[in-house]
Order: structure tokens, then C-alpha cells, then sequence
């Protein structure tokens, strides 16, 4: 992931404190935790050869990587939608790897929806995509909309329209980036309000070089985080240990589902972080979240 990269020599000027709680939030969360909250913690891709030798055996094909996966994770931000629409016979094979466990896939949606022109016109389109990946069948968790960097407030009727068009029975979260949806206060709370209106859940991203999208914003009793670390930097590890402490505070308050994703802008470090976050919630939330297992551990 690209997206709020920033160069290594200017991480440690910036200001990674996350912005205090939303009286928003307010709205959703309550004094005491909600009973058998779910907590997702997973990467983006489970295609990435670097993973081969660090937790997946030797020699592991492709074809198998995401059978090895789901001995790690117990969710996964599914980037493979996004590129290309896959048909129910294909998800029911991905299904099929994680049967039997409590793991769920969170299928972004298909660019040629969101990205490629307006939103109007695209009824069969969205129809292809969501007949695919409800396929996932109990395995299905939030769906992921994501409008792109470009797509600004002006934009906002056609995008309210069309997230009004979805499927209420489904948990959707949506991902704005235009910084002008974040910088004026009306725009930024008109935002948040449809969205708890709607049922809709807000999207927050966490990058170095865009601190805007990192909003805290919680629409629906459950939250969506895409954490964008640097390569195992330290700043990483600081960041990763604020991340828990409002995680902590959160699920402590009533959040009912929890989905929490690690992007790195090179992938191959992703399991070492997701290892550290999992048993700092582990330790300090009393969960009990599987790690990733590592070959040469002792």
C-alpha cells in the first residue's frame, strides 16, 4: 500500500497520537463491554511468497497459500476483490479453507464500481459483486466500499445514493480519502451522521503521511481499522501500543465487533507486527487471539 507513505527519515517528526474520543461516539458506545464481542485481526493479502520459510512451511505453492493463512489469522481484508469480480464458485472454494473456524473474509469492493467513473450505472456490476462474495455464507464479515483519493465532497448526493442502494441486510464500511471530507466541520459531522443514520460503518485508516483519515469516528457499535505500519520501524511498535490502549477502551465500552487489519508498505514484515499487536490485545484485553506461528521460533 502506497497510500500516506511518507520517506523513513520523516517518521520520527510526526505526530502518531491518535485524536481524542469523538462526542460522537457517545451515540454508540456504553458503560460496560457488550457479551461475546468478536475480535478480527488479519492482513490484506494472504498471496505473498516473502511468507514462505517465515510462516509458511517450505516450499509452500500458491495455490495453498491461503490454506496456510487461516492457521494464522482469523480474518482477512480481501484486496482480491477489488481487482476483479470473483464468481460464488470461486468464493466457495476460498469458503472452504476456513470451514470449520471462526474466520472471516471482508471482501473489498470491485474498482469498476468505485473507481472507474461515476457511481450511477452500476447496478449489474454491484449485483455481480455482492452474488460472488455472499457465497462467503457465515464466513462473510463487513464489506469493504472504498471511493477513491479523488472523489471529493462535492460528490456526496451520488455518493449517499448510492450507498443507500446496498443491501440493508449487510454490514457495509465505507472509505473516503479526499482530505475535504475531513477538513470542515460540517462536511466531516454531515458525513458521520448519514452513515449512523444508515447503519453504515466509517472506514479509519491509519497512515503515516494522513493523519485526517485516522478520524476515531464510530458509526456502528463495531469498528473497521486499516493500520499502515513502516517496515518495522520503531515508530511501528509506538504506534501499535496506542492503537491497543483505545482498542482496549472501546471494546471495555460496548463495541461488538472488532476488525483490525495490517498493511505495510512492503508486505513482507506484515506477520511481525500483526504478532505484536495480537499479543498486546491478548494480554491486555483478555482475549484470547491465535498468533501467527513462525518456523525457525524457538
Amino acid at each position: 500500500m502506497e497510500f500516506g507513505r511518507v520517506e523513513e527519515n520523516e517518521l520520527n517528526s510526526i505526530d502518531f497520537s491518535l485524536s481524542p474520543e469523538p462526542g460522537f461516539n457517545k451515540k454508540i458506545l456504553i458503560d460496560q463491554p457488550a457479551k461475546d464481542a468478536k475480535v478480527y485481526v488479519g492482513c490484506a493479502k494472504w498471496g505473498r511468497p516473502e511468507w514462505v520459510g517465515k510462516i509458511y512451511p517450505p516450499k509452500t505453492k500458491e495455490r495453498n497459500f491461503l490454506q496456510q493463512y487461516v492457521e494464522h489469522f482469523n480474518s482477512i481484508e480481501l484486496n482480491t476483490t477489488h481487482y476483479k469480480i470473483i464468481g460464488a464458485k470461486g468464493i466457495a472454494k476460498w469458503k472452504e479453507k476456513a470451514k470449520g473456524k471462526d474466520f472471516k473474509f471482508c471482501p473489498k469492493m470491485y474498482q469498476g464500481v468505485t473507481h472507474k467513473g461515476s457511481l450511477k450505472g452500476k447496478e449489474f456490476l454491484t449485483r455481480e459483486f455482492l452474488r460472488g462474495v455472499q457465497a462467503f455464507e457465515e464466513h462473510l464479515g463487513p464489506i469493504f466500499v472504498q471511493v477513491s483519493d479523488t472523489f471529493t465532497p462535492n460528490r456526496k448526493v451520488e455518493l449517499f445514493t448510492f450507498m443507500l442502494s446496498l443491501p440493508k441486510e449487510l454490514q457495509f464500511f465505507l472509505e473516503v480519502r479526499h482530505p475535504g471530507w475531513f477538513s470542515k466541520e460540517k462536511i466531516r459531522e454531515e458525513y458521520f451522521e448519514f452513515l449512523a443514520e444508515n447503519n453504515i460503518g466509517a472506514v479509519i485508516t491509519d497512515a503515516a503521511g494522513r493523519r485526517d483519515c485516522a478520524h476515531m469516528h464510530l458509526t456502528v457499535p463495531k469498528a473497521f481499522i486499516r493500520y499502515v505500519g513502516n517496515g518495522l520501524h520503531a515508530t511501528d511498535y509506538q504506534r501499535s501500543d496506542v492503537w491497543v490502549q483505545r482498542m482496549k477502551y472501546w471494546l471495555d465500552h460496548g463495541l461488538k465487533e472488532l476488525y483490525f487489519f495490517m498493511h505495510m508498505h512492503d508486505e513482507a514484515t506484515s506477520p511481525e507486527l500483526t504478532d505484536y499487536v495480537v499479543d498486546k490485545l491478548n494480554h491486555q484485553c483478555g482475549l484470547n487471539l491465535m498468533r501467527p506461528k513462525f518456523i525457525n521460533e524457538d
